[in-house]
């Protein structure tokens, strides 16, 4: 299990805050960070990886100590079993795939775990190239199986898709969700995207300014405990089209665009661009808007 109890002072933005985050994490769990730009969801990231130094705190990683400012104690990165993957990939551009993997695995000559990692992200017939003859989504699962190479005992996702076409972000969706099964590595993703978050979290905390005010599912984070029907998804309005005394909404939900039959009273408040939820109980279905998650960028 890994404990984390840390304070440390900001300046964002908004002015001033203080992030301060107590919880734990289950060995094997995915969790995502989730809130607004300025909330201290990749400064969190930062001081699990050693990269940032809280004001205090502690972090306990099974039974290791990693961070203990009272006891002075506080391990660089390169001695924290973590892999992070970072939004613009971060790949040595001198080295090929495969060395790329291959450096991240600390000297260890396991060839058949690094063909594994080539192998569960695709890579296997491109470890050759070097990351400028790579696509975005291909440089990307380089990053990971070269954050994996550690046998890191938590990674660290900071938006790693939010760069990535639609298209490619749903594929490597999947991929994650495989190899997470695959290996149950402990995984802390930060993302702004509510779909991808529905389909990898186990659990969502949600932070504002500093605080986690709430954890959760993605069902009980998003949808609300008050909501009831037989189905319930989150997707995009793409476009509100009139027809005679109803409203046509064309919703991503997914890869896949569904139509709604919608009420003047429903789409009151509605935008083309607002994250909706579309519940049904029987054959009625019910639009509800997601306001507080409205537009959010980091």
């Amino acid at each position: 299990m890994i404990s984390i109890d840390i304070q440390k002072k900001l300046l964002t933005a908004d002015g001033p805050i203080t992030l301060s985050a107590q919880l734990d994490i289950q060995p094997g769990e995915f969790l995502s960070l989730f809130g607004k730009s300025g909330a201290g969801k990749t400064t969190l990231l930062r001081i699990l990886a050693g990269l940032t130094s809280p004001d205090a705190g502690v972090i306990r990683v099974d039974g290791e100590t990693w961070l203990d400012t009272r006891q002075h104690v506080n391990l660089p990165p390169q001695k924290r079993r973590i892999g992070f993957v970072f939004q613009d990939y971060a790949l040595f551009p001198h080295l090929t795939v495969r060395q790329n993997v291959a450096f991240a695995a600390d000297g260890r000559h396991d060839t058949a775990f690094i063909d594994q990692l080539l192998a569960l992200t695709g890579l296997d017939a491109l470890q050759d190239r070097k990351p400028d003859q790579l696509s975005g989504g291909q440089k990307q699962r380089g990053a990971l199986a070269r954050a994996l190479a550690r046998r890191p005992h938590l990674l660290l996702l900071d938006e790693p898709l939010s760069a990535l076409d639609a298209e490619t972000r749903l594929k490597l969706q999947e991929e994650l969700l495989t190899i997470h099964r695959q290996l149950g590595v402990t995984t802390l993703i930060v993302s702004h995207d509510l779909g991808e978050v529905f389909k990898l979290s186990s659990r969502v905390l949600v932070l504002e300014r500093g605080r986690i005010v709430r954890s959760g599912t993605p069902a009980e984070i998003f949808a609300g405990d008050n909501l009831s029907g037989h189905f319930r998804f989150t997707g995009d309005l793409l476009d509100i089209q009139a027809n005679d005394v109803v409203f046509i909404l064309s919703v991503l939900i997914g890869n896949v665009i569904v139509n709604v039959i919608a009420t003047q009273e429903e789409i009151a408040g509605l935008r083309v661009g607002d994250k909706i939820i579309v519940t049904a109980k029987a054959f009625n279905p019910m639009i509800y808007k997601l306001s507080s998650f409205q537009g959010e960028t980091d």
